[in-house]
């Protein structure tokens, strides 16, 4: 199966109700991650790094920051006279209504985009699982598996998401049986909402769905289609944390403090991009203390820092203590104030003699542009 045979489909707005406030300026696809990365650049990074070199990104709303991001290209080798990124977004009123209902619709509003597309296969990816995959191993499993669809998933906890896909069983790869939950506990199989498939054959269940008034692409399509459709699952077994609340965001920031988690992440030889600032390196003053922390370029840090995530364009006075904190592009410390378990968003500020504290469980979420 050749790479540049295969069409990228990303999904930048799935679940943006998860994380609430984070989400009301910007796409799912656009929330910062990691210290220099937005969720989509592993996404984004997945296909190109397999060779994908044709990549539409649908969007519904608030995607003025995922296109700013994003620009033409560029970093992902995608801008091209031919083929390269493409934003899908509602032409429409009526067609943002079928895209708030879901991916169903996205799908069913972008057939001309599929239509004019010459690729055989599709692979179909949201934004909010964090992990480096080598999507060439997938694509070399379908095909030897003769498969109609293919989905990755993975074991562990389940995520608190609607239409949350859990793969019941599976048989020598294959998946017999799949049921759908929501804010379900426990451990199972969960789909990472990866799924590959001819082109043709997704253009026949979208027509299929169109005419019976399906709703819902894992209800109506996949779980009815299981019995019909040779359905099996790849397990990804690395690191690969799934976005379902403001705590899980919070987690998997903290979790890339672990060098194992980084080098899962960033180090197996699969690069992930993103667009570059070219910043001036992190300064750090005489009476500065940073331990266990991730600090991006253009960073100024004369205070205390541990155990936090910091963005690139962040000041930390003087006096300051920033502890386990995540703290957005051009977040503002001044002197004396301490914060604990929180969560700033872009262009935050925190004034002299402040103190925030949250718990581990239970981080304080301060939205992008507020002053305290």
């Amino acid at each position: 199966m050749r790479a540049n045979n295969i069409l990228g489909i990303i999904f930048a707005n799935a679940y943006d109700s998860v994380l609430g406030g984070m989400t009301a300026p910007r796409a799912m696809g656009s929330v910062p991650f990691g210290g220099s990365y937005r969720l989509i650049d592993f996404t984004l990074s997945n296909m190109v790094n397999a060779g994908i070199d044709k990549v539409g990104v649908i969007t519904s709303n608030n995607y003025q920051s995922l296109m700013d991001h994003l620009g033409n290209g560029k970093p992902w080798d995608l801008a091209r006279k031919h083929d390269g990124l493409f934003f899908l977004p509602p032409f429409s009123a009526q067609e943002l209504e079928r895209y708030n209902t879901g991916r169903l619709g996205a799908l069913q509003n972008n057939t001309q985009f599929l239509e004019m597309s010459n690729e055989e296969y599709v692979v179909m990816s949201d934004c909010n699982a964090v992990l480096n995959i080598d999507l060439k191993d997938v694509f070399r499993f379908h095909v030897e598996k003769n498969a109609d669809i293919t989905m990755v998933y993975r074991h562990g906890s389940i995520p608190k998401l609607n239409n949350r896909l859990i793969l019941d069983k599976i048989t020598d790869g294959r998946v017999c049986a799949m049921s759908i939950v929501s804010n379900g506990d426990g451990e199972a199989d969960c789909a990472a909402n990866i799924t590959i498939m001819r082109k043709s054959l997704l253009e026949s269940l979208l027509r299929e769905a169109s005419a019976s008034g399906a709703a819902s692409f894992e209800r109506d399509v996949l779980l009815k289609n299981i019995a019909n459709l040779r359905v099996f699952g790849y397990e990804f077994k690395e690191f690969c944390p799934i976005i379902d609340s403001i705590q899980s965001y919070f987690d998997a920031n903290f979790a890339l403090l672990d060098a194992e988690n980084q080098k899962s992440l960033f180090g197996c030889g699969r690069p992930i991009y993103t667009k570059v600032y070219d910043d001036m390196p992190v300064i750090y003053g005489l009476g500065s203390d940073v331990k266990n922390s991730l600090v991006a370029d253009g960073c100024v840090i004369d205070g205390i820092v541990e155990n936090s995530i910091i963005f690139r364009n962040c000041r930390v006075a003087k006096g300051a203590v920033v502890k386990n904190c995540v703290i957005m592009p051009s977040g503002f410390i001044a002197d004396d104030a301490t914060l604990n378990c929180c969560i700033l968003d872009k262009d935050v500020t925190v004034r002299s003699g402040r103190a925030l504290s949250g718990a581990e469980t239970y981080p304080v979420y301060l939205a992008k542009g507020i002053r305290v």
